[in-house]
Parts: C-alpha cells; sequence; structure tokens
C-alpha cells in the first residue's frame, strides 16, 4: 500500500486531519491519556471514553447492541445520570462507538502515495479495514443503527464526523484536480456525495449479508474508480484503468453467497 516516502499535494491535508483529530490522544488498556483540555473539560472527556469503551467491550462480549444505560455506566464506573448527560441516549453512545477511530488520523497522516488519486484508494482501504478486521463487531452495531422500530431514531453518525468525512474525501478530490488527474470543472462536493453513495449502499448490502465481508473494498474501489473515471482527465483515466480491472476481475469470481444474495 505504501509506495516511499514521497511527499504529495495531499501532506499538508494529512498533517491537519491529524492535528485535528489528536484534541482526543489514546486509550491503551487502563491507561487513559487526554491532552489539550482544561481540567474540567478533560474529566469529562475521560467520563466518555470509559462510557465508550465500556459499552465496546459489552457489546463485543455479548454480541448485542441491547444493552442498558445502566449496565454500560456499572462497567463505565460512573452513575447512571453520567451516560444521559454526556450522551442523551443509548443510541449516540452506539454511534460513539462506531465513530471510537481514534487511531484513524495518525495512521491516514503515514499514507504514503505517489499521486492523489492513489491516495484515495489508499484512504479507502484504511477506513475499511476496520469492518473486515471485526465484522461482526461492527455489523452489529450498524444493525443496531440500522433498525427505526424503536423512538430513539437518528442518522448513522454525528452532524460533525459527517461534516469531517464530507471534508476529508473533498479535500482528496480537489488535491487529484490540483495535480490535473480530475477535471477542474467537476464539482468536488457533488462528486464527494456520489462516491459517499456508492460507499453506503455497499456497507448497507453487507451488513444484510448480501456482499461478503472480502467483497467490500473491491465492491467499493470499482465502484468508486468508474465514477472517477467519468470525472478524470486522460491522464487520471490511465491510472484508472489498472484498478478498474483488477476490481472487475476479482468480483467476477464465483462467491459463495450468490445465490442466496
Amino acid at each position: 500500500m505504501r509506495a516511499g516516502n514521497r511527499r504529495t499535494a495531499v501532506a499538508p491535508f494529512r498533517y491537519a486531519m491529524y492535528k485535528q483529530q489528536r484534541r482526543f490522544c489514546c486509550l491503551s488498556g487502563l491507561v487513559l491519556v487526554v491532552v489539550g483540555l482544561g481540567r474540567r473539560e478533560q474529566a469529562k472527556a475521560e467520563r466518555r471514553l470509559r462510557i465508550i469503551a465500556a459499552a465496546r467491550d459489552l457489546i463485543r462480549k455479548t454480541g448485542d447492541t441491547d444493552l442498558s444505560m445502566r449496565t454500560i455506566a456499572q462497567k463505565a464506573k460512573v452513575s447512571l445520570a453520567t451516560p444521559y448527560n454526556l450522551f442523551g441516549s443509548k443510541r449516540a453512545v452506539v454511534i460513539a462507538v462506531l465513530e471510537d477511530d481514534r487511531d484513524y488520523a495518525e495512521r491516514l497522516s503515514k499514507l504514503r502515495a505517489p499521486d492523489a488519486l492513489e491516495h484515495v484508494f489508499q484512504a479507502l482501504a484504511l477506513f475499511l479495514s476496520y469492518y473486515t478486521e471485526d465484522p461482526e463487531f461492527y455489523r452489529t452495531l450498524w444493525k443496531m443503527l440500522l433498525d427505526t422500530s424503536g423512538r430513539d431514531g437518528g442518522g448513522l453518525a454525528t452532524a460533525p464526523r459527517r461534516a469531517q468525512n464530507h471534508a476529508m474525501w473533498r479535500t482528496l478530490i480537489e488535491a487529484a484536480q490540483r495535480e490535473g488527474l480530475i477535471e477542474d470543472d467537476i464539482s468536488a462536493e457533488v462528486l464527494e456525495r456520489s462516491l459517499s453513495h456508492t460507499l453506503n449502499g455497499v456497507m448497507l448490502g453487507w451488513v444484510v449479508g448480501a456482499i461478503e465481508t472480502n467483497q467490500m473494498l473491491p465492491a467499493v474501489g470499482y465502484g468508486y474508480a468508474l465514477k472517477l473515471r467519468g470525472a478524470a482527465t486522460k491522464l487520471g483515466r490511465d491510472k484508472l484503468a489498472k484498478k478498474i480491472t483488477a476490481y472487475q476481475k476479482f468480483l467476477s469470481r464465483p462467491q459463495k453467497r450468490a445465490a442466496a444474495a
């Protein structure tokens, strides 16, 4: 995945994203470090991370998101009121668990790509690696968030996270435009939104079992490559051709669940 240490036009982006998400640092075993905050905010952040860690451990242990806030509070060693005060609902806790990828920005900052288009696919592979490395855990989270039968509805992500994600991918697209790989008259915002629809569609197919875990990256990558080719310059299309061929070859193989899907 890495292609040496060559610096690219998106290096400032990687540093900015790393710096932004380092506000909350690392949870390693039982050692929690929160930096850059006042004492009161630090205590609140520590309690928040303990609740997220407790919920994650309980969900992974039970394979179920139907946990009471009392159980989560007891596991986190906080009062019953604390999860409600910090999150508001159990659904919000589950969303926080799903969004708890504090090492993503650091790992993203270490990616090295020969050009911005390749960086898009490296970032995509990194994002999906969380799901392919722990599929049952993340599928459980998604199923709970897709359940609209209860009163506690809402989206699949918080508004700040959605804005952050859109900005990240849009920045990569804009970098590809600066490098002459995507046409200048293409709206980076609209293209990013279309790519996001592709990702969400594959994720939904994976959650319901229509797409195997090992198909996730090829399926999203194939959709990304085809859409990007439509927006690409001649130079960009040449770079995308190999990816399209490779993804198509993989997806053409017979799959175990083809009949069930």
